[in-house]
């Protein structure tokens, strides 16, 4: 009897694991940032970062990962380009804090996060 308990215990939790890997998808792209920008009050320095995001779109939360840090976060909105681009693009603006960052069109991908306009 304890047995076939535990083995009930058992299957239903193998049956459970595969459901929270795909619970949440989560999208990510590499992009290197050359230049100091400014992201929801927060500085990016030059570098290598992840960009990572949950949702589908169009609003999405963006977290920018450095060496396995979270080192910023801002909400964003991902909009679908007509074309792809050859390599990543990152725009910017003038800010009285220095440059901030607008937009980040992804390399061989139609995707773009749109920075600080609905």
């Amino acid at each position: 009897m304890k047995q076939a308990r535990y083995l009930a215990i058992f299957s239903t939790l193998i049956l459970m694991f595969p459901v929270g890997l795909f619970a949440k998808a989560k999208y990510q792209r590499s992009v290197d940032i050359p230049n100091p920008v400014q992201i929801a009050g927060q500085t990016l320095k030059p570098g290598s970062y992840k960009v990572e995001w949950q949702e589908a779109g169009p609003q999405v939360h963006v977290t920018f990962v450095k060496n396995g840090k979270e080192v910023a976060a801002a909400p964003a909105t991902l909009k679908t380009n007509d074309t792809q681009v050859d390599r990543n693009d990152i725009q910017t603006a003038s800010s009285s804090n220095g440059r901030m960052l607008t937009e980040i069109d992804f390399a061989h991908q139609k995707e773009a996060l749109i920075f600080g306009r609905s």
